[in-house]
C-alpha cells in the first residue's frame, strides 16, 4: 500500500510541474471568474529599462527590483528588461536591485527616468573556502537541515499577495497563444499543511488556433502550475524523506546574493533509480540555511514514460515526445523571514502526426512574480465562487488586448520582444475587426 501511495505522489508531482498538458479537438475551455467589483486604480509612476553585467554587458535575467520601505517589487524578463510601477502615495525613495552572484545596487528613485534606464551590476563571486562560517561536510545532510528549518526561516503568518502570471505557447519561434493575469494569492503559513488559495482579478488571452495543427492545446493548472514550485511550502512534491534518497548531492563553488554568502548544492538522480527524477542546483543562505533559489530540470531519458505523465489526453494518431522540462523558484526576504517571490516553468515537446512528413515543435512557458504583499491579519479566505481550482484553464479574454492601459498600476513582467510583437499584432487585428463592424 505504501509503495502505491509513493508512486501516486511522485506522478502527482510530475503532473503538477509539467503544465498538465491536454490535447483535444475544438476550442479552449474557458474556466475562470473576475471579481464583481474592480479595484479603483491609483495614480502611479513607472520606470522602465534594462539590467546588465557591468563586465560583459550581458542581460541579467530574473534580477529583482525591490522598493525600499514597501513590499512592492518587479523582475527582469529573459532580455534583462524591467517595468516598475510605484503608487504616487508611496513615500519610497530607493530601489534595491539584486541578482544571484552580484553585488546589490541601490538607486535613488529621483535618478530614474520613465524610460531607457540602463543599470549595471558588478559580479561578487567567492570561493567556498572564503565563507566565514563552518563548512558542512555532507551536502545531503545540509539539504535535510534546510527542509527541517523551513518553519523557522519562512513566514509563519498568512499573507495576501498580488502576483502577475503569464503563460505562452510557441510553435517553433512564433507565439501562437498568450495569456496574462493579475491574481490574488492567499498564502498560507509555511508551517501549515493548508494549501494556498488563488483568485483571478484580471486576465486577457488570445490563441491563434490556425497555428495549432488543427487541435487546441489546453494548459491546465494556470497559476497553480507556477505556485506549486514553492518547494518550501510543498516539499512533498520533490524532497520528501523517500525522494531525497533518490538523489546524489554535492557542493559546488559558493557565491553571494544580497551581499550574503550562499552555498551552491548540485543534485543528480542516482544511477540505480529508473523512474524519471530531477537534476539541478540549490542556492542556500550559508548563515540561516534558508533556500533562496532552486533551478532544475527533469531527466527525460525515459521519454515514453515521461510523455505518459505529461499528456493527459490526445488524438490516437498523434505522438507527443517531451524535449525539455525546466523549473525555477526564487525566494525573497523581509525582516529575516523568506517567502515565495517568483517561479518559471518551461516545457518543450515534439508533436508527430502519423501521416505528416514534418514534426511540430512547441515551447510552453509559465511564469509568476509576486509584485506586492501584506500580512493577512484578518485571516480572510477566498469564497468558493471566486476561488480558482488547481485544474483551472486560464480565462479567454482576448478583448483586453485592445486596451493599452489594461494593467493600470499593477506591476507586470516586461514582455520580451517576441511577446510584445504578438501583443501588437493582436491589437492591430482587433482594431481591424472593430472597423469592419
Amino acid at each position: 500500500m505504501k509503495t502505491n501511495q509513493s508512486k501516486n505522489r511522485k506522478r502527482t508531482f510530475i503532473s503538477i510541474l509539467s503544465f498538465l498538458l491536454l490535447f483535444a479537438t475544438g476550442n479552449l475551455i474557458v474556466n475562470a471568474a473576475e471579481f464583481e467589483q474592480q479595484l479603483e486604480l491609483t495614480e502611479f509612476k513607472q520606470y522602465a529599462g534594462s539590467i546588465t553585467d557591468s563586465n560583459s554587458g550581458d542581460p541579467l535575467v530574473f534580477a529583482v527590483l525591490r522598493v525600499t520601505g514597501t513590499n512592492i517589487s518587479s523582475i527582469t524578463n529573459t532580455e534583462g528588461e524591467f517595468l516598475l510601477k510605484i503608487p504616487k502615495n508611496q513615500k519610497a525613495t530607493q530601489v534595491v536591485i539584486s541578482f544571484l552572484g552580484y553585488q546589490d545596487e541601490v538607486i535613488q528613485l529621483s535618478e530614474l527616468k520613465e524610460k531607457g534606464n540602463k543599470i549595471q551590476l558588478t559580479p561578487a563571486a567567492i570561493m567556498l573556502g572564503e565563507v566565514n562560517i563552518q563548512i558542512p561536510k555532507d551536502a545531503e545532510a545540509l539539504v535535510r537541515e534546510v527542509i527541517d528549518k523551513r518553519k523557522d526561516n519562512y513566514f509563519d503568518d498568512a499573507l495576501v499577495m498580488t502576483a502577475f502570471y503569464r503563460e505562452t505557447i510557441k510553435k517553433r519561434r512564433r507565439n501562437v497563444s498568450l495569456s496574462e493575469a493579475v491574481v490574488n494569492i492567499y498564502k498560507q503559513p509555511y508551517p501549515s499543511s493548508r494549501s494556498d488559495q488563488v483568485s483571478l482579478y484580471k486576465s486577457r488571452k488570445s490563441t491563434d488556433y490556425s497555428k495549432l495543427d488543427t487541435i487546441a492545446l489546453k494548459l491546465q493548472g494556470g497559476p497553480f502550475s507556477a505556485l506549486y514550485l514553492d518547494v518550501m511550502k510543498y516539499p512533498e512534491y520533490i524532497f520528501t524523506e523517500e525522494l531525497l534518497n533518490d538523489y546524489v548531492f554535492s557542493f559546488e563553488r559558493s557565491t553571494r546574493v544580497n551581499n550574503q554568502p550562499v552555498y551552491v548544492i548540485k543534485f543528480n538522480q542516482r544511477k540505480d533509480v529508473t523512474e524519471p527524477r530531477y537534476y539541478g542546483k540549490l542556492y542556500i543562505n550559508a548563515k540561516t540555511l534558508a533556500l533562496m533559489s532552486a533551478v532544475y530540470k527533469l531527466n527525460l531519458e525515459n521519454k515514453a514514460e515521461v510523455s505518459r505523465w505529461f499528456v493527459k489526453r490526445k488524438p490516437t494518431n498523434v505522438k507527443v515526445m517531451p524535449t525539455e522540462a525546466a523549473y525555477r523558484v526564487d525566494y525573497r526576504e523581509k525582516n529575516g523571514k523568506w517567502y515565495y517571490g517568483y517561479s518559471n516553468l518551461q516545457l518543450g515537446f515534439k508533436v508527430n502526426w502519423k501521416n505528416k512528413l514534418f514534426n511540430s515543435n512547441y515551447t510552453l512557458n509559465s511564469e509568476m512574480a509576486v509584485t506586492d504583499w501584506a500580512v493577512n491579519l484578518e485571516k480572510k479566505t477566498i469564497s468558493g465562487k471566486e476561488r480558482l481550482r488547481p485544474s483551472v484553464v486560464l480565462a479567454d479574454e482576448a478583448s483586453g488586448f485592445s486596451d493599452p492601459q489594461f494593467w493600470g498600476e499593477y506591476n507586470v513582467i516586461e514582455p520580451e520582444k517576441s511577446i510584445e510583437s504578438a501583443i501588437n499584432k493582436i491589437k492591430r487585428k482587433m482594431r481591424k475587426e472593430q472597423r469592419s463592424k
